[in-house]
Formats: structure tokens, C-alpha cells, sequence
């Protein structure tokens, strides 16, 4: 065994019994509060940059968010083997600063005048790459930092400030898209991953490297482990197929969905920020809920009616018409029982997960599940771009939101679907 070389003191204190009296739990939440900031402001901006902007089309759009994805399908697998043998703050750390630095690139290439689709490409790749570093390293973290009687109430408060997150983040990139301009707004992005970047280099306490990936083991073979687990387990085996069937078809609503905000229904920046942004109340809800929601109706239960009734919401998207006066509340109370339920899966699922796998795999149990349930995203953003330019906004978003069902079908037929009240116990730890 090898653990991270510490401080005496540091390694003699356990940590504290409640969590918000613990410093370096805050510092990484902190850390991934702000982290999200910017990763929820940017998902925002920069595509307002390429349509609002550059005049980008539906083809155009899709490709640059799938340039932004397909980090998850090439990377995942490599750096969640890569994580399992380092101290994760040692990654979280320059993944955000790398962050900063390349989206304070967009504003600096429009003082230039020499902003254009191929800057935005760029800065999309890097920041996808620099993502799927830190998104695999901060639940690894948790992992380490956290015992394991406190990772449900630790994976709450973490969602909870994705959650706050998905209610600041797009509204701050579209309010300053409207007061500002979209290239400048990416600053606040940037500022954000700064800010993570010095509260998670704060934590102080020692983090030991699980023993099994302590040593010189190859990166094929751990790979290989991670895959063969997630494989052999029904419960995370199902939970990839839903979560690739739901992704591949979210990507393409998500691309034409930006187009069809501004485009067809006339809305601004900040009214885009808005609608986006009342996700993160419904969120909140969803992570109180999913506290102790679970627990009264079953795993099972709460997974499938949660997954739905969120995805079920988008099939009413192409019949909006009308004002902003009329459009905008309907979008918002849409957006935010979309959150509350898409809040509810996420944290179901991610205690289900770190409950079935053993400490010492999970950064590859994470990126496997990445790799298989994201990696199609790309090609999902391509589709949707392709569905608007040839068969217009409205008919695009209604077969992408029929799409986005398959998921709860699947759950529901599944062994995830049948999980009880209690989290089930770890699984192999071969």
C-alpha cells in the first residue's frame, strides 16, 4: 500500500462527525459548487457565442457540441484508470485552472477581431478534455474523503450545489450575454473554475491511494477491470444502457433546443438564461426529495416514475407559440419539474452506484459508466443538428423527446427498476 505523504497532525485527525463541521468537505464542495458555476455558465454561453454571435446554423452548433462531448467517449476510460492511482486533488486542480485559461481565450480572440467557429472548437475540445478530468476525479474525492455511512448525505449536498448551479449559472451567461456581449460573458465561466481551483487546493487532510492501484499496474488491465465490473453487475450494467439511451437522445433535443428558443420563439439571452435557470429550483427540490424520498417508496420505484415523468415533459415543447409573455412561464415550469426530477435520478443513481462498488475501482467504475453513458453524445448533438436543418425545429425536438423515453422503458424492465427501500450491498470485489 502507498497513501499521499502527509502531515503527522493531518493523518491523526479523523474526520469530524457531521459533514458541514468538517473544513475539507467544505473546501471541495466549495470547490465543485463554484466548478459547476462555470461549467453550467458555459454550457450556456458559448453556444449563445456561436448562434448570437458567429451566426452559427443548426449543423454548425451540433458540431461544436459534440466537439465539447467527445472527450467523454475518447477519455473516459484512460483517466478514470489514471485517477485510481493519484492523490485526485493533484487533477482537479490544473483541470480547472486549464478551464480558465481556455475560455479567457474567447474574449481575448473577439478583442482581436479573429473570433470565429474555429476558436470555439478549440476552446470546446480543450475544456471537454479538462472536464472529464475533473468530473471523475471530484466523485472519486468524495469517495475518499467521506465515510461511507455519510456518502449518501455527501452526494446530496454536492447535487444540491449542482443544483444551485443549474439556477445561477445559465441565468448569470445569459444576463451578461444581454448587458454585455457573448464572448465577454465567458469571463465569468473562467472566474468560476479559478475559484474552484483554489478552494480544492486548500483541503488539508491526507488522501490515501486505494492499495490495489497504489502500485506500476497497466492501464489496459485496470481498464479492463472497470469495464468487466460494470458488465457483470446488472444494476450499474442497466444503469449505462438507460443513461446511454437517455444522453444519446438528450444531446439532440439540448442542440435543437437552443436553436429553437431564439429562433422560434423570438427569446433573448437572459430570457434563454431564465428558462435555463429554473432548472436549478426544481433541482433543489429534487435533492431534499432524493434525501429521503428513496427510502420510503423504494430505489426502483422513485428511479422510473422520476425518469417519466422529467423526459415525458419535453414531448409538449413543439407546440409552444406565441409571446415571450406566454412562452417564457411555460418553459420555466417545465424546466423546473425537469429539474426536480432530473435531480431525483441523479442522486438515486449515484448512491445506488457507490453502494454496489468497492472503493478502490471507483474513479473506473465512473468513467466506465461515462464512456458507455455519454459517449454517445456526440453523435446525438450531430443528429439533432442534422434533424433541424432537414425537418425544421419542431418535428426535430418532438423525435428527440420521443427518444428520451426509452430510458424509463428500459429501468422499468430491469433490475434497477425492481431495487426496494434499502441500497443494495457492494458488489464483486474481484
Amino acid at each position: 500500500m502507498s497513501c499521499v505523504r502527509s502531515s503527522r497532525s493531518d493523518r491523526s485527525q479523523p474526520p469530524p462527525r457531521s459533514l458541514w463541521r468538517d473544513g475539507d468537505f467544505r473546501r471541495l464542495w466549495a470547490g465543485q459548487t463554484a466548478s459547476q458555476f462555470g461549467e453550467q455558465s458555459a454550457q450556456t454561453v458559448l453556444p449563445l457565442v456561436a448562434v448570437l454571435t458567429l451566426g452559427a446554423g443548426a449543423e454548425q452548433l451540433g458540431a461544436l457540441r459534440a466537439v465539447e462531448q467527445a472527450p467523454i467517449l475518447l477519455c473516459s476510460l484512460l483517466v478514470g484508470a489514471w485517477v485510481d492511482r493519484r492523490r485526485t486533488r493533484t487533477v482537479m486542480v490544473p483541470a480547472d485552472l486549464g478551464r480558465a485559461a481556455a475560455l479567457a481565450l474567447v474574449p481575448v480572440a473577439g478583442l482581436l477581431r479573429v473570433l470565429g467557429m474555429p476558436v470555439l472548437f478549440s476552446v470546446a475540445l480543450v475544456v471537454g478534455v479538462l472536464s472529464v478530468f475533473f468530473g471523475v476525479a471530484c466523485q472519486a474525492s468524495l469517495v475518499r474523503l467521506v465515510p461511507r455511512d455519510r456518502l449518501v448525505r455527501g452526494t446530496v449536498a454536492l447535487e444540491g450545489s449542482r443544483s444551485a448551479a443549474q439556477l445561477g449559472g445559465p441565468a448569470l451567461g445569459g444576463g451578461l450575454v444581454s448587458l454585455l456581449s457573448a464572448p465577454v460573458a465567458v469571463l465569468a465561466a473562467a472566474l468560476c473554475f479559478a475559484l474552484s481551483s483554489l478552494s480544492v487546493q486548500r483541503i488539508r487532510r491526507a488522501e490515501t491511494v486505494p492499495p490495489a492501484a497504489a502500485g506500476e499496474v497497466r492501464t489496459g488491465r485496470q481498464i479492463r477491470e472497470g469495464l468487466r465490473f460494470v458488465a457483470a453487475d446488472p444494476v450499474l450494467r442497466t444503469v449505462a444502457v438507460c443513461s446511454a439511451a437517455f444522453q444519446f437522445s438528450f444531446a439532440a433535443l439540448m442542440t435543437v433546443y437552443l436553436l429553437f428558443l431564439p429562433r422560434a420563439l423570438h427569446l433573448s439571452g437572459a430570457q434563454v438564461g431564465l428558462v435555463f435557470a429554473a432548472m436549478g429550483p426544481g433541482a433543489l427540490a429534487g435533492s431534499v426529495l432524493a434525501a429521503w424520498l428513496p427510502g420510503r417508496l423504494g430505489y426502483g420505484l422513485v428511479l422510473v416514475a422520476s425518469a417519466a415523468l422529467g423526459d415525458g415533459l419535453a414531448l409538449w415543447l413543439p407546440a409552444l407559440h406565441g409571446s415571450a409573455a406566454v412562452t417564457v412561464p411555460l418553459l420555466m415550469a417545465g424546466s423546473l419539474v425537469f429539474g426536480a426530477c432530473g435531480q431525483l435520478v441523479d442522486v438515486t443513481v449515484t448512491a445506488v452506484r457507490q453502494a454496489v462498488t468497492p472503493v478502490r475501482i471507483q474513479g473506473r467504475v465512473v468513467a466506465t459508466l461515462n464512456f458507455v453513458g455519454l459517449g454517445l453524445t456526440p453523435l446525438g448533438s450531430l443528429l439533432g443538428g442534422w434533424l433541424a436543418g432537414q425537418w425544421g425545429l419542431r418535428t426535430a425536438l418532438l423525435v428527440a423527446a420521443a427518444g428520451q423515453l426509452l430510458s424509463p422503458l428500459i429501468m422499468s424492465l430491469s433490475p434497477l427498476g425492481r431495487l426496494g427501500r434499502s441500497l443494495p450491498s457492494p458488489g464483486q470485489d474481484g
